[in-house]
């Protein structure tokens, strides 16, 4: 990260800061980003594709790997119920292999994501709701269920559990570092995200190369196995997706200029998801653009070409299909020198991206002939979430299917529920319902925890009590939103506008 940002932050604030961002004792914490972690479902799946013949970086591996292995093998020749719960486990493995060891390991760490815990290995979800990958190995669960029991792999998890706790201490200090050296970046809150985890799994069992990040619904998973130096690039880079990912989720309209872009970039070699998704692709360039600017140059790099490496990352990003990373690259340029946080500069930047001027920049780009595999994979890739759906489909008028789309998104229990709640309150208003919208108004406040969808759902019920003469009830939810936390100009002008005087319903509306 770069000391200049650094120099602007006390150490006392940097080091008070390292004990909130990790779930790890450090004093009473009732909220963190993130969790170091271990699992013993995760261990079970590798431990039996460790003893089917997944070698994969066996040499340069934490010596823990080789020992388990050693035990697991003991353990199935010891017993004949044992070598028969073996064999079965070897035969699915072999029959579910992939052509390189990389896509074998992601399948079963996908397949661990979505297990319970030992005896059982009972799927957590519906199976139509599992990623592809994890889908097609699914068989293995029942497998495993009677391998662990047979092998007593409980007994080996149990025995090496420290050993596996001194991993977590090990990363515990880089990650808090990069955390924090983000947040500062970014001008974020230390505080955490309610609903929503970020866990990083550490297990030796796997290839050392190979960091398997994975975001499902609202949560998000690293899987590293701890040898040689902290992979902090990689999960640096999913916390990034992390943060921002929802940025897009409310701005329907400002994306719908760049759709597009979506065409040029298809000959790209970059994840066929950022190819179907215009948010994705946002998001991913924004990111790019962000490791762009806070690369570290080569050691010995003079402090005057050290710019112009970055802008290489930059062009290097832009050539694998992230079109606006160039865009991104100058406008965080502007935020760095800024005191707005990321949160509320985003909506600026997608506001004053020149769509037509980056649609004919992308059009010239010669495209790379590959590119670098994207470190998260997500369990739809492409799919584009109900609400923006919805948000978009009442941006242009049509309420009946933004209703219908957000009804959808609240049944489903995928989606913010707030934010469905706060678009079906959207949609009555449109249609003149004004009790329903009063209604969905309130219920939104009850479960809302983003500062701008509380202080507007406070406006919108203020502008009802307004057209219902009931003026005190709309001072008060004008207030309300003054105080919600949102300093956006827009929502702050609008706030004090109801506080001047009854809203009225030929005002301009956001």
């Amino acid at each position: 990260m770069q000391e200049a940002v650094l120099r602007f932050f006390p150490r006392f604030v940097m080091l008070a800061g390292l004990c909130g961002v990790l779930a790890l004792p450090c004093g009473a914490q009732t909220t963190s980003k993130v969790t170091l972690d271990t699992s013993e479902t995760l261990f079970s799946v590798l431990a039996g594709i460790n003893a089917c013949g997944y070698d994969q970086e066996l040499a340069t591996s934490d010596p823990l790997r080789l020992k388990i292995r050693a035990e697991i093998a003991n353990a199935i020749t010891a017993t004949p119920e044992a070598a028969a719960a073996h064999r079965r486990v070897c035969d699915f493995y072999r029959d579910h292999q992939q052509p390189d060891a990389a896509r074998t390991l992601s399948q079963y760490v996908s397949l661990a994501l979505y297990l319970d815990g030992p005896p059982e290995f009972a799927p957590n979800a519906k199976e139509a709701d599992f990623p592809p990958d994890a889908a097609y190995v699914l068989g293995l669960a029942p497998l495993l269920k009677l391998f662990y029991s047979e092998a007593n792999l409980g007994a080996i998890w149990r025995k090496h559990q420290p050993e596996y706790e001194s991993f977590i201490e090990a990363y515990h200090e880089p990650v808090s570092r990069m955390l924090l050296e983000t947040d500062v970046y970014l001008k974020l809150q230390f505080a955490g995200y309610l609903g929503r985890r970020f866990v990083v799994y550490l297990d030796p069992l796997a290839a050392p190369s190979q960091v398997n990040a994975r975001n499902y619904g609202p949560h998000y998973f690293v899987v590293i196995s701890p040898a040689g130096p902290p992979r902090m690039q990689q999960v640096r880079h999913t916390y990034l997706h992390y943060v921002l990912d929802t940025f897009t989720l409310k701005r329907a309209n400002a994306l719908i200029k760049l759709q597009p872009l979506l065409e040029i970039v298809k000959p790209a070699p970059m994840d066929e998801s950022f190819k179907h998704d215009v948010g994705l692709l946002v998001i991913e360039s924004l990111i790019r653009a962000l490791e762009a600017r806070t690369a570290a140059p080569p050691e010995g790099t003079p402090k005057n070409k050290i710019h112009e490496f970055r802008e290489r990352k930059a062009e290097e990003a832009v050539r694998e299909g992230f079109v606006l990373t160039r865009y991104f690259y100058g406008a965080l340029g502007r935020f760095e020198d800024s005191p707005v946080g990321i949160k509320d500069a985003f909506g600026d930047m997608l506001h004053e991206l020149p769509a037509a001027e980056e649609i004919g920049r992308a059009r010239e780009v010669q495209f790379a002939a590959q590119s670098a595999p994207e470190v998260l994979q997500t369990s739809r890739p492409g799919e584009v979430p109900l609400l923006v759906l919805a948000e978009d489909r009442l941006a242009r008028g049509d309420t009946a299917t933004a209703e219908q789309l957000a009804r959808q998104a609240l049944e489903a229990r995928r989606e913010d529920p707030a934010r469905a709640l706060f678009l079906l309150a959207r949609a009555a208003t449109r249609s003149g319902n004004m009790e329903g919208a009063r209604l969905y108004f309130e219920r939104t406040l009850e479960l809302a925890r983003e500062p701008r969808l509380v202080a507007w759902a406070h406006i919108y019920l203020g502008r009802i009590f307004d057209l219902q003469e009931n003026r005190d009830a709309a001072v008060s939810h004008y207030r309300a939103a003054l105080a919600a936390g949102d300093t956006t100009p827009d929502t702050r002008a609008a706030a004090e506008r109801g506080l001047a005087q009854p809203y009225e319903p030929q005002a301009a509306r956001p």
